[in-house]
């Protein structure tokens, strides 16, 4: 009885830490914090499997039960060193990894930095980190929609490799130039001896106003079949007035048409996102977007116009406690050709509701 007391007390202590803050710290050095997501979508495509789209990897099952992601995360911390390792599950991590080695599924984070100047905010970090490109994280908590954009679900949420970044002392430019294995990857494909290059510059005049320029060039294909990828994503963020919110991004990229060609294949994709916050409990969102890839370099549909696709959203967030949120989503797609399987034949449009609970300490 009495081992039963001492674990309650723990676990008693634990949760009360847990429930006053976004982490645990443990002394001054060391922080673990968690976050789980469960989902239900049910898409009115009523597809048999259970899996939707093969170019969604966020809450990307219909209709039953899911978890989208569960991460745990240790985060250490001086004034001159860094360190970061984070592991997960979900259907997030089994969509996102399926083309890792079995061992590194699970590895969300996996880096170390070191300052490399005594007066400057100048660091080099190297490992698995998150994405330098982008508006939106695999964290649902952090993006003003409950369901990812077709922008995000078709760029890098990860990268493996080495930056140098340097933020002002102000606060107000953060610069970073990247060394990556490719896009999107732990491990480089069979027989790619290339690297991969990346910028980010981020600049924020006020706390109400951050605009972001990242941009990768690279080749993420075998060698000998060799195509040169460039993309720039940039986006603005902006706190119009304390309850309102909104978001502007747009995201291009050329990639050779075949080895060693001087023609490109061009994709790209317009976004805005709005958020109205009327007290600290609910929150309305909104996103109008369009995905354009008509040769297939992203989303290959196979179709004579390919992937030319708008999309609209409204969600409703429900602040349960301060660390717990329940979200509602209703998605719509409509697209130029018929991609969105229904039964035994396609059609132009796919609608599905997503809801989604979220906890995090």
């Amino acid at each position: 009885m009495k081992k039963y007391l001492i674990i309650g007390a723990v676990l008693g202590t634990f949760l009360s830490k847990a429930q006053s803050s976004d982490s645990l710290k443990v002394g001054n050095k060391v922080t673990f914090s968690a976050y789980a997501e469960l989902f239900y979508t049910y898409d009115f495509n009523n597809p048999n499997n259970h899996l939707r789209q093969n170019f969604l990897y966020s809450y990307n099952r219909h209709n039953e039960v899911n978890l989208n992601l569960g991460l745990v995360k240790a985060a250490y911390q001086t004034d001159n060193l860094r360190a970061n390792l984070a592991l997960m599950a979900g259907a997030y991590a089994q969509d996102n990894m399926a083309a890792e080695q079995d061992g590194l599924r699970y590895v969300n984070e996996a880096n170390i930095g070191l300052k490399i100047s005594k007066n400057k905010n100048l660091w080099i970090d190297a490992g698995i980190m998150p994405s330098h490109i982008g508006w939106e994280s695999a964290i649902g908590r952090d993006n003003i929609n409950l369901t990812r954009s077709f922008a995000a679900e078709n760029s890098p949420y990860f990268e493996t490799g080495a930056k140098i970044s340097y933020t002002s002392d102000s606060g107000k430019w953060f610069l970073s130039g990247l060394v990556l294995n490719g896009w999107q990857r732990i491990a480089k494909p069979e027989g790619n001896q290339g690297i991969s290059f990346g910028h980010q510059v981020t600049y924020k005049p006020t706390d109400k106003i951050t605009v972001n320029s990242s941009s990768f060039i690279g080749n993420d294909k075998v060698k000998t079949d060799k195509r040169m990828r460039y993309f720039h994503d940039l986006y603005g963020s902006f706190q119009l007035t304390d309850q309102f919110s909104a978001l502007l991004g747009f995201d291009i990229g050329a990639e050779q048409k075949a080895k060693g060609s001087e023609q490109y294949n061009i994709w790209y994709s317009p976004n805005v996102q709005m958020k109205y916050q009327f007290d600290n409990k609910w929150a309305l969102a909104g996103r109008l977007e369009y995905y354009n890839d008509k040769h297939g370099v992203i989303i290959n549909t196979g179709t004579p116009n390919g992937f030319q696709t708008f999309g609209y959203s409204l969600n409703v967030d429900y602040a349960v406690l301060k660390n717990v949120v329940f979200r509602t989503e209703a998605r719509g797609f409509t697209s130029k050709d018929a991609i969105f399987a229904k039964n035994d034949e396609f059609r132009k449009g796919n609608f599905f509701i997503t809801t989604s609970l979220a906890v995090w300490f």
